[in-house]
Order: structure tokens, then sequence, then C-alpha cells
């Protein structure tokens, strides 16, 4: 079986290392083209878009060292701040060491959302929607025939009632709707919108918003891990210790909501590149995580609070969990019009949303390992630094070979400013 370790890849060039995804992904020579050559083209951007005038490229990397349900895979992310790549990958190797991760995700169920007011009974009115379920989901059912014959559709219809607020008494009804592999957003739209109606004359009430949620706690992904003791502890440290460590800061993270955004963040700071690379609306994937991260907080009082759970285990290893919704597609939106995307997705050769969830989930996961550890231990800046240093270099004029060179001469010197590079680059 391959493997997702890549010893020395970061070494390479650039067309050495894409020689080398491609090779291990089987892609296409017009693949290999893709990669190299930014992919999409301003003409075909224009047309994705209105008012184009072009695009703005991010830098695509790949993960390493990932092994997900027994299974290894390069994870194409699509980010331009500095040590995120690697950091994951160094995550993803220890969590290599006790097994992988395990993934899993739920059906992929989103909630569409039918908002009616001005309704003479509020009571009378729940009870006429919950009376109706069937046909209103046979209604929901019509409009997306591809998706009931795939196995989706409508699953409940839910009426909740609001009987105090600032414009009076409100009902929302929802209507659960499996998408299979789609992301789902025109499908729920287009559902919630053709029930509206009827809903109107069953609760005798004016309907005025119809559309999906992007909290979609209905549709979750769940990695977990356990690492040895041992693959924890950088050089002179003692792992135990530093599996305790990072318990505590996850904690801190539990308890703190100031702390717990930016935990949250170095978790998502994995999820979003991986939505952007394959093509996925990262923006519903930030409002549902934070929104479930207040929605479901561990300490029962609606406080938002860290996504993960890290813990010491009676082994004394480390046992890792996140559980986030995760409303990702691998059919239509961007994941099938952007070439790059098209090619990301070749790249990690997933089957399902669901799979893809689940792999999102595990490099939500190991990005936030690796912030965590770092911050417990040798502090976030060593790394991050010794990275941002190349940044510098390139903004202060740096080319080809000199990038490296400039990059370790500031980060030695611990002077990483752009006045010291272009001093640097002056004096050749």
């Amino acid at each position: 079986m391959k493997s997702s370790r890549l010893p020395g890849f970061y070494k390479l060039s650039l067309e050495e290392r894409v020689d080398r995804v491609v090779e291990w992904a089987g892609l296409a020579p017009e693949d290999r083209q893709t990669l190299l050559e930014n992919g999409l083209s301003a003409e075909h951007a224009s047309k994705m878009i209105e008012n184009g005038i072009g695009t703005h490229a991010l830098p695509l990397g790949v993960a390493v060292n990932f092994v997900v349900n027994d299974r290894p895979y390069l994870i194409p992310m699509a980010v331009e701040e500095p040590s995120v790549l690697a950091a994951v990958s160094n995550a993803a190797k220890m969590i290599a060491a006790g097994g992988g991760f395990h993934a899993s995700a739920s059906e992929p169920v989103m909630i569409g959302q039918v908002q009616v007011l001005d309704i003479p009974d509020l009571d009378a009115a729940v009870d006429a929607v919950e009376n109706h379920q069937e046909e209103l989901m046979a209604l929901a059912d019509r409009t997306s025939q591809n998706i009931v014959r795939r196995g989706g559709g409508a699953r409940d219809v839910i009426a909740r009632p609001f009987p105090n607020t600032p414009v009076g008494p409100m009902l929302v009804v929802h209507l659960h709707y499996d998408c299979r592999d789609a992301m789902g957003a025109n499908a729920i739209n287009t559902a919630v919108e053709a029930i509206a109606p009827r809903i109107a004359e069953l609760t005798g009430g004016r309907t005025n918003l119809r559309i999906l949620s992007n909290l979609t706690d209905q549709r979750t992904a769940t990695a977990r891990c356990t690492i040895p003791a041992d693959a924890l502890a950088p050089k002179g440290m003692n792992g135990r210790e530093v599996a305790r460590w990072i318990e505590e800061a996850n904690a801190f993270a539990i308890v703190d909501p100031y702390r717990a955004a930016t935990h949250n963040k170095g978790i998502m700071n994995g999820i979003d590149a991986v939505c952007i690379a394959t093509g996925n609306d990262w923006r519903a994937i930030e409002a549902g995580a934070h929104a479930y991260a207040a929605n479901s907080s561990r300490l029962g009082n609606g406080q938002y609070a860290a996504l993960t759970d890290w813990h010491v285990d009676e082994n004394g290893d480390l046992y890792g969990e996140i559980t986030l919704p995760l409303s990702v597609g691998i059919v239509g939106g961007a994941t099938k019009v952007h070439p790059t995307a098209q090619v990301a997705m070749k790249i990690l050769d997933v089957k399902s949303a669901g799979e893809l969830a689940g792999i999102m989930a595990c490099v939500g996961l190991a990005q936030n390992l690796a912030a965590i550890r770092a911050l417990a231990t040798t502090g976030i800046q060593a790394g991050h630094m010794r990275m941002h240093a190349r940044q510098v270099a390139l903004a202060a004029g740096a080319v080809d070979g000199q990038v490296e060179q400039i990059a370790q001469q500031l980060y030695q010197e611990k002077n990483i400013r752009v006045d010291r590079a272009k001093e640097l680059i002056s004096n050749g």
C-alpha cells in the first residue's frame, strides 16, 4: 500500500513536488499543467462571477503523513499563511504513530427554514404543520427527483414556535433534507420555497424568509485519535508532561471564550484551506462551526467554547476528538467548474461528501494539535517566524536562490524585518 509519508518533500523543487504528487495520485498530464499554470484563467473566472476582472491566486500545497481509517491521503490545501502546511503535516505524523485518525460523518442532512408571521393561532399552526408532515415532505421531494433517486430527500418537518419576538409571534418551520453528495444549498432553498405556500395555507399566516441554515448540526463529522506520549515530546521534554500540558491548554479554551476564539481559528486554518482547495464554501463552514461552538458548549451554558476535546487517557497517552458541522459536497458548485479544485479532488480521491467531511475534521484536529502543542512547549513563534522570514524576504524583493539564504539570516539574527532584508539583498 502506498504511503502518505513523503520524506524530503519540502526540499524538492516546485516541479519535482508536482511530479511526485502526479505520480502518487495517478494524475493525467493535463492535471500537471493545471497545477503548474495556476489552473483558473481570467476568462474562465469572468464566467464564474459577475463583473470579473481577473483572478486572485492563493498558494496550493499538500499536507503529508495523513492516515485516515487506515488509508493514506495527501491533503490539498490552499492557504497563504506560513507554517500551516508544515505544522499540520508534522501533527499528522505524530498521530500516525498511534494508528492514525478514525473519522466518521452523519447522514448529509441540511436544514431549510420557513419563517411564518401574522399567525392567528400559534398553537393551532404548530398542530397543522405537524399533522401535514408527510404532505410537506412529498412536496419538497418533487423539487429534486435526482437527489431522491440517489437515496436523499426530505427526512423531517419540525415546527418551532417563538411566541415573543420583536415583531410578534413567529413560527419557524424546519425542513430536514438529505442532500447526498451535494453541499445542497440550491436543493434545500428550492425545497423550502416550494413548501412555503402550503405552510401559509395550513397556518393561516404569511411566509417571509425561506432559506437554508448554515448551522448544520444534523450534518456533522467527527475525527478521533490517540497519540503515544513519547511521540509528542520535543527533544529534551517528557512526553507525559507534554500530554498534560496539551490537556490543560484545551481546558483553557473550554472555559474561556476569548481563548476559544483563537483556539477554533487554528482549527479552521486547516479546514478552510481544504474547503478552498476543493471548491467548497468555506464561509458556510466557518459560520456553522462557530455557531456550533456556542450552541453545544461542554459547559452546558451556551457559552462559546472549544470544538475539541484533548485529554490524557488511562495509559498516559493523549486522546483527541473533534465534532463540528461540515456541509461539503463533491458534486456541483465550484468543485466542478474550477480546474484546480478538480485536480485537488483527484488527489484526494474521495467517494462521498461524508468521506471528504471526515478528512476535513481530521485536518482540523491535526491543525489544532500542532498549535496547542507549540504553545504549550516551545511557543508558537519559533516555528512560525522561521516561515514568516521567507515572506519578508520576498516582500523585500529577494528572488530565486536568495529567498532561503536571506530568510535564514533574518531568522538567525532574530531581526525579521523588511528593511533588514533589503540591506542583505543590497549587500549581495
